[in-house]
């Protein structure tokens, strides 16, 4: 796991993650919003971009993590909190979500808008739009199932896929966005309160109340400046559908909403009594693992049928030898781990499907043999340390598709936290081969396979290799997720009780990038995944 970061060490690497990089990755972080009061821009999940962010055009970095959302047995203890913002057409309902998440100031929030889910128009359709003649502020304008079961997923964590509606073809663009890991969700649209199942999603429903004068202004300089359409149109637009909608459908939903927001964004004194319950409500969810029990609670049990340790011959025992004694030099250290690296990955391969293939030799002669059976494999690295494995999965597996996950641990709680993520597309599809070099307590490997687990990924495809493991780390990763395949070339009996690897190999990421840890280092401080 990649624990916490020593100065030296980890602002260099760091800098690394942030600028390096490959391109065209696939960044599962939410995009930022702004907190001014510029024009509005039609989008889908958005959240501050203040502190605790680190961003660059490649990457972005959460410094202030995602805490654990699921319990010792793996599964979901904790749903996102939901707020539902109503309101009529140009009302402010996105200022006041912007205004909420400024002053709520806690990471992995999404804003979600109802704009995203306007139904595809025929032919027919797509000509009533060009003249102002199609009522897009009507229930029926809306794919309500898709909205339900969009934001039911991010509610329970899962990674989910959103439409990006183009307001001048009126279609949906090829790219859907992905968005996961929230902790807070903004839902914002002109009929949230519109629909039965819907209203069930929603923890806290508010209502934005704005003169009708003020939001024809607001509607007019919109469409004009942002969607190029004239002000005749407009007009008739908003007399003919905007208007009607708003009285018939939109205004009466006013009843359901747990309170009701005058003059939008600038009711600062709503904003702050909206903001004091969602922290209280999200204080009520949190999470408290206690390590301790953690710790005990598989002592003296036999190790898990799911794990696999390489056969100790006299070679690997030797290389352990090499790379456990603390006066080994680096280059030592780096060349004899890339040996067990390379062994541990051949192993881990033999545990993938494969079938029957016969083919012909260059004598003319039929052979039996095997091929894999599956679409895809694909590594994951925990980082930092893990990444360090990549090469000996690349070494054997051609064009093999790589991702990463940052975990570190919060020094207050003991706590692992996800403060980044990149994963590749359709992973759900694969078989995944999960890569850290050592692995402690087994916090941060429960983690990121709850992650994979999140984006879809079958939990009997998810294979978990590490160079060394502690008892503790297997029971607790088996116990949470028994269907995933655990290899790794040795397995140390004890943690103490700062949860390090007893007698352990020390900081793998220290020794292997040569770092400097900090005086009182410890080999959980940074990334020897005391996780």
């Amino acid at each position: 796991m990649a624990n916490f970061l020593s100065s030296s060490a980890g602002d260099v690497w760091l800098a690394r993650l942030l600028y390096g990089g490959e391109e065209g990755s696939l960044d599962r972080l939410l995009p930022t919003i702004s907190t001014g009061l510029s024009p509005r821009k039609r989008t889908t999940s958005q959240c501050k971009s203040e502190p605790p962010l680190l961003r660059t055009s490649k990457r972005t970095i959460y410094t202030a993590g995602r805490p654990p959302w699921y319990n010792e047995h793996g599964t979901q203890s904790k749903e996102a909190f939901v707020i539902g913002l109503c309101g009529g057409s140009a009302s402010g309902k996105t200022t006041v979500a912007r205004k909420i998440i400024e002053a709520l100031d806690v990471p992995w929030v999404v804003l979600l808008s109802m704009d995203s889910f306007y139904k595809v128009l025929s032919e027919e359709e797509q000509l009533l739009a060009a003249s102002n003649d199609y009522n897009f502020d009507h229930p029926d304008a809306f794919d309500f199932a898709l909205l339900v079961h969009t934001l039911r997923k991010l509610k329970q964590g899962k990674s989910v896929k959103i439409p990006v509606y183009d307001f001048t073809t009126h279609g949906r663009q090829k790219e859907w966005k992905t968005v996961y890991g929230a902790s807070v969700i903004i839902f914002e649209g002109i009929m949230s309160f519109a629909d039965k199942e819907l209203l069930k999603l929603l923890d806290m429903k508010i209502f934005v109340d704005t003169d009708s004068d003020i939001r024809l202004v607001r509607r007019l300089r919109r469409d004009i400046t942002e969607r190029g359409r004239d002000i005749e149109g407009v007009i008739k637009q908003y007399n003919k559908f905007v208007k009607p909608a708003f009285e018939q459908y939109i205004e009466p939903t006013m009843r359901l909403a747990d309170i009701v927001v005058p003059r939008g964004g600038g009711n600062m004194v709503a904003i702050d009594l909206i903001v004091q319950h969602v922290h209280s409500q999200l204080e009520e969810r949190k999470l408290r693992w206690d390590m301790a029990a953690l710790a005990s609670a598989h002592q003296a049990q036999p190790l898990p049928a799911t794990l696999s340790v390489l056969e100790n011959t006299p070679q690997v025992r030797g290389m352990h030898t090499i790379i456990r004694n603390k006066d080994t030099s680096r280059d030592e250290f780096i060349f004899y781990s890339k040996r067990l690296m390379r062994l541990l990955i051949e192993r881990a391969l033999s545990f993938l499907p494969s079938q029957v293939h016969v083919v012909q030799t260059p004598q003319g002669q039929d052979y039996e043999g095997r091929t894999f059976h599956g679409k895809r494999i694909t590594g994951v690295s925990i980082l930092r340390a893990g990444e360090t494995m990549e090469p000996a999965l690349r070494a054997v597996c051609k064009d093999v598709r790589i991702g990463k996950i940052l975990i570190q641990t919060n020094q207050d709680t003991g706590e692992p936290e996800l403060h980044y993520l990149r994963l590749p597309k359709d992973i759900s599809e694969d078989h995944v081969i999960l890569m850290d070099c050592t692995v402690s307590t087994g916090a941060a490997a429960m983690m990121a396979v709850r992650v994979l687990l999140d984006h879809d990924v079958q939990e009997d495809k998810i294979l978990l290799v590490s160079l060394l493991m502690a008892e503790m780390g297997v029971h607790s990763v088996a116990y949470a997720f028994p269907q995933v395949k655990i290899i790794t070339t040795a397995v140390d009996k004890k943690v103490n009780d700062l949860f390090h690897i007893i007698p352990g190999i020390g900081n793998f990421g220290d020794r292997y990038f040569g770092t400097d840890a900090p005086p009182d280092w410890s080999d959980e401080d940074m990334d020897e995944p005391s996780y």
